[in-house]
């Protein structure tokens, strides 16, 4: 099996299962008991946040940890909107992650938020002279996503959260196909919140952080006994804090540098292939500023659906025909949409994610010939 669809989840990486693994076993104490083992875990905790933090180039206090990016996506999003003692006014974008997208609504039903979303470009690129003219004093907060997880397009968050802070609204950017991706420093991006999720990275489904600027005002999703410093109540995961802090480390690390440039170059050659002999095949997505792992192509005259299985049947290739959150929707994908594809051409859609150059590594022959295939089974 070839595995590309990485935006989806990634395979649990080895050290991670053998950074857990003691606090799964013997050392399975509460951080907050107040004896050896729970001495043992409180510790491990504390290191498992300064890990993520130096990742990040942040502080320990300002790592929140979450049991996903969807998680952490609700409790920025609701919890510094609700935080904010002005403002009734939250920007975002259409291509935006449904957890980021569904908070927002709740917040305009039952808490009286207006919710202005930004458009994008066919590229996937939000309008900045859009968020120039909708970013206004009554803004509590903005949230744009760093990256696109169904078409791979990198936002200008850092341009959008100077326009956000000359008028005092605070800025989130949901990192979660990101980090690992690229390079990702809050502080550098300016944002006051930036979510992140571990099974991107190769650590567990259900492990998570939110990185939260120290002194932002939050309200908590979950009361009860006040850990994570009152911010997430309910007994940690130290297990999965520590599977996520080993991931972040791994996935950030200098020598992944040079590792991210060869996945660019082998996702260069495999789209130019796919195009050169499917030249009405449509990449979708902006060009360049897009992550070094992410093709996003359509197939005029296909199904998307019949493509992928096509591809997994015949060549053992593994893929989606959109996000995996969407998963049993026979609808077009909104954020295809809202780059101006049309409903027929969206359904054709077929994502190839990947996070190593290899993996790439003739897949275009394939791909070519199960749409090939699919095409002529419809004529």
């Amino acid at each position: 099996m070839r595995f590309l669809d990485a935006a989806a989840t990634t395979p649990v990486r080895r050290e991670v299962l053998e950074a857990m693994w003691p606090y799964l076993t013997g050392e399975f104490g509460n951080p907050s008991s107040h004896h050896h083992l729970g001495d043992a875990a409180s510790r491990a905790l504390a290191a498992a946040r300064t890990e993520v933090a130096d990742a990040l180039g942040g502080r320990p206090v300002e790592v929140v940890f979450t049991a996903g990016g969807t998680e952490a996506d609700n409790l920025a999003v609701k919890g510094l909107a609700l935080a904010r003692p002005r403002g009734r006014r939250i920007v975002t974008s259409v291509v935006e992650h449904p957890a980021v997208l569904e908070a927002c609504d709740y917040l305009e039903r039952f808490h009286g938020f207006t919710v202005h979303r930004l458009g994008v470009g066919s590229d996937g690129v939000v309008d900045l002279a859009e968020a120039e003219g909708a970013i206004d004093e009554d803004t509590a907060l903005v949230s744009v996503m760093l990256a696109n997880n169904e078409i791979g397009t990198v936002q200008p968050v850092g341009e959008i959260a100077a326009i956000a802070h000359r008028v005092g609204a605070l800025v989130h950017t949901d990192a979660v196909q990101a980090v690992g991706a690229m390079p990702v420093h809050p502080a550098g991006l300016g944002v006051d919140a930036l979510s992140l999720s571990g099974h991107k990275l190769g650590a567990p489904k259900g492990s998570g952080a939110l990185w939260l600027r120290r002194g932002a005002a939050l309200e908590p999703l979950v009361h009860g006994g006040g850990q994570e410093r009152g911010r997430r109540s309910g007994t940690e995961n130290v297990a999965a804090a520590v599977g996520l802090a080993t991931a972040v480390r791994l996935a950030t690390a200098p020598e992944r540098e040079a590792e991210r440039a060869a996945l660019a170059d082998a996702r260069d050659a495999f789209v130019r292939e796919v195009l050169a002999a499917l030249p009405d095949a449509l990449l979708t997505g902006h060009p360049v500023r897009r992550l070094p792992g992410h093709a996003s192509l359509c197939f005029p005259g296909t199904s998307g659906e019949a493509v992928l299985l096509t591809l997994e049947h015949d060549h053992g290739i593994v893929c989606s025909s959109g996000s995996a959150c969407a998963a049993g929707s026979d609808d077009p994908s909104d954020v295809l949409r809202a780059i101006g594809l049309d409903r027929e051409v969206a359904q054709t859609a077929v994502r190839f994610t990947a996070r190593s150059a290899e993996d790439f590594d003739g897949a275009a022959a394939d791909v070519v010939h199960a749409v090939t295939t699919v095409r002529s089974l419809a004529d």
